[in-house]
């Protein structure tokens, strides 16, 4: 009986856990540790492959679906929409995680050791850029610099000014779409490939986190971990699908078509590693595929409601543990202030603790307080992740059916 990719990576993680803990449980920390590192060669041959080909997976799609449109008024109207809805969709992620956290008080109901001033956690507080910085930020001084570090924002940028451009020179242009188009198929052939290496990546990654963590610090993090997972399932199955029951779309039929998209996020921790298979799950859901290469891009930059939420929710948690009760309008403050500064982290490594550490800077509050959830962040990375993935697959039917670009099978 032949196994299909979702087995095997089910396979690949129960394997991964199962690995990781003996390690964990029968060696030092330190051979432990080393053993992960050799592990985790796996996951980051996996991640950095989908990486290699993610910008240009975004540049063919977006290019070859704007040039058939060849109307810049009705790419700047889609555009509009899709900024609208991501805004609205980051106002209600952050407010879920800043409503879990004050009903919850995970930071009070526990004891919670205060690491010491000045305790190195490896995470810089990077100052949260300005609203020019951000705009600026945006377009690319060279396509080729925006690919080489994968600067998903900059390359959707280029590829609407060169989409627009091929689609305004008529006949000339349909030549060129051609070949994009063909391109484009190359790498989604690559992708194939690539995707039957997922399951050893998921099996590098779980073993990598377990054997140095190990599985008893879940115990420890239990209540913090169901508080923020409770939420993401709030999240996803009150709040997502309350969208798209006022929108009249299938909610559960799209969750469906998403299940191995959603799979590998969470078993690889990264909702950029199923990009490729969110666009085919959503094209089979009946999404157009200008609206897909559109919206899902863009996605990783202005809507990653996983990320969102845990901002809100971690940075809630280490005032509270701090014993600091922050007044309404500080929380308010500080769902503003991230609605702005947290947009263009993708790609930043471990961008959600980088971007936490800044707004507790910001609130005076003790940097080194990230130190609290450090140690299983991992594992809550994996929730957010997923929960991203979900949060840009309702997008993108959203703005399909806002353009009357749904059509499901």
């Amino acid at each position: 009986m032949k196994v299909n990719i979702t087995a095997k990576i089910i396979i690949g993680f129960v394997l991964g856990v199962a690995i990781g803990q003996v390690f964990h449980s029968t060696m030092t920390p330190e051979v432990a540790e080393s053993y992960a590192k050799n592990f985790q060669i796996l996951s980051k041959i996996f991640l950095k492959l989908i990486k290699m080909i993610v910008g240009p997976l975004v540049f063919c799609t977006l290019v070859v679906g704007v040039a058939k449109l060849g109307d810049f008024k009705v790419v700047g109207r889609i555009g509009i929409k899709t900024l609208g809805y991501f805004y609205f969709a980051t106002i209600l992620s952050l407010l879920v995680g800043l409503v879990v956290v004050n009903i919850t008080q995970p930071g009070k109901i526990q004891t919670w050791p205060r690491p010491a001033a000045g305790t190195d956690t490896g995470i810089t507080g990077k100052k949260l850029k300005t609203v020019e910085e951000f705009i600026l930020h945006i377009f690319p001084d060279s396509l080729f610099d925006a690919l080489a570090k994968n600067e998903i924002l900059q390359i959707v940028i280029f590829a609407l000014f060169f989409g627009v451009a091929l689609g305004a020179i008529g006949e000339h242009g349909k030549k060129i779409t051609k070949a994009i188009e063909t391109l484009q198929e190359i790498v989604f052939k690559m992708v194939g490939f690539i995707m039957q290496l997922a399951p050893y990546g998921v099996l590098g990654a779980m073993t990598g986190v377990v054997a140095v963590k190990g599985l008893g610090i879940l115990i420890s993090y239990a209540y913090l971990m169901v508080c923020f997972f409770g939420g993401l399932l709030f999240f996803v199955f009150v709040v997502l699908s309350g969208i798209c029951l006022v929108m009249k779309i299938p909610y559960f039929k799209l969750l469906a078509k998403m299940k191995d998209s959603v799979l590998l996020s969470f078993s690889t921790a990264s909702s950029e590693a199923s990009l490729p298979q969110q666009i085919t799950a959503l094209e089979e859901f009946g999404c157009s595929q200008r609206i897909i290469g559109f919206v899902l891009p863009l996605g990783y930059s202005f809507n990653l409601d996983g990320s969102m939420m845990y901002m809100t929710f971690a940075t809630g948690f280490i005032a509270q543990a701090y014993g600091v009760d922050l007044s309404i309008q500080q929380q308010v403050t500080m769902l503003l202030t991230l609605m702005i500064t947290s947009k263009g982290i993708a790609g930043v490594p471990r961008a959600s603790l980088v971007i936490i550490a800044g707004t507790l800077a910001l609130f005076d509050l003790p940097v080194e307080g990230i130190a609290l959830i450090l140690g299983v962040d991992p594992f809550l990375d994996m929730g957010r992740s997923a929960t991203s993935v979900v949060g840009n697959a309702v997008a993108t039917a959203v703005v399909s059916k806002w353009e009357g670009e749904y059509n499901p099978a």
